[in-house]
């Protein structure tokens, strides 16, 4: 007989959970593991990250480099001509709203909406959203369906 055989996983898929505050045998009662007085004893106790106690966090003391363009960015949902075709018929209007009431962006989004060119557009369909990609464009003036920007 192998050895590989007779073992067995002994791996524990979770980690038992720490019952705190279960008397002095449990080495967890009286203060919990929580030490003696001070602020870490208290509930409701957060530490930042990076807090140095009283000394200035080290991401205070190093030097702010670079520029991010992060505060400037848009945020934009895009939607495929394939997800259009499949969830609107001939004649309806593709705005916001209408995205909204299909369930294709979130209700309360305050994000840019372009259009995307991937897929096949079959439907006769009117379009009013905040972008379109070159190849969306050219699709929809070639099909000649009504389209506009709206800022």
């Amino acid at each position: 007989m192998s050895i590989l055989e007779n073992l067995k996983n002994s791996h524990r898929k979770f980690q038992a959970r720490k019952r705190l505050g279960r008397g002095i045998g449990s080495n967890w009662g009286k203060t919990a593991g929580r030490g003696q007085k001070g602020q870490k004893a208290r509930s409701g106790y957060k530490r930042r990250a990076g807090n140095e106690g009283g000394q200035l966090p080290l991401y205070r003391k190093l030097p702010v480099r670079g520029f991010s363009n992060a505060q400037f960015m848009k945020d934009v949902i895009i939607v495929n001509f394939s997800r259009i075709s499949r969830d609107y018929s001939d004649g309806e209007i593709v705005n916001r709203d209408s995205l909204v009431l299909k369930r294709i962006i979130p209700k309360n989004t305050k994000a840019l909406i372009k259009i995307l060119g991937h897929g096949k557009l079959d439907k006769k369909v009117e379009m009013h959203v905040n972008a379109f990609s070159k190849s969306a464009q050219e699709h929809l003036e070639k099909q000649k369906l009504t389209f506009s920007i709206v800022k």
